[in-house]
């Protein structure tokens, strides 16, 4: 079974985007905002614990997401039909 590369990437770019986005405003819940640059902000430029920042770590989650779930699902189809049994 071969995957959708385009739709595989899409699909892990808004995961991972929303994720970032989930928890940022999860961290901002329980600390409140800050403008102090966190470990995570060193990978995602611009990113901060604030509502603009929520919207930063989405747009580099997307980013981020896309673009691994674009090598997984090319490699997967690569792989895969090597990997098949003959019994199918």
């Amino acid at each position: 079974m071969k995957l959708n590369v385009k739709a595989f990437a899409l699909a892990s770019g808004l995961v991972w985007g929303i994720n970032w986005f989930a928890v940022t405003w999860w961290m901002m819940a329980f600390d409140g905002a800050t403008r102090e640059v966190l470990f995570v902000g060193r990978m995602y430029r611009g990113f901060t614990l604030s509502p603009i920042g929520s919207l930063v770590a989405l747009l580099w989650g997307f980013g981020d997401g896309f673009l691994i779930g674009l090598m997984v699902a090319w490699i997967y189809n690569k792989v895969s039909p090597h990997l098949q049994s003959d019994k199918e």
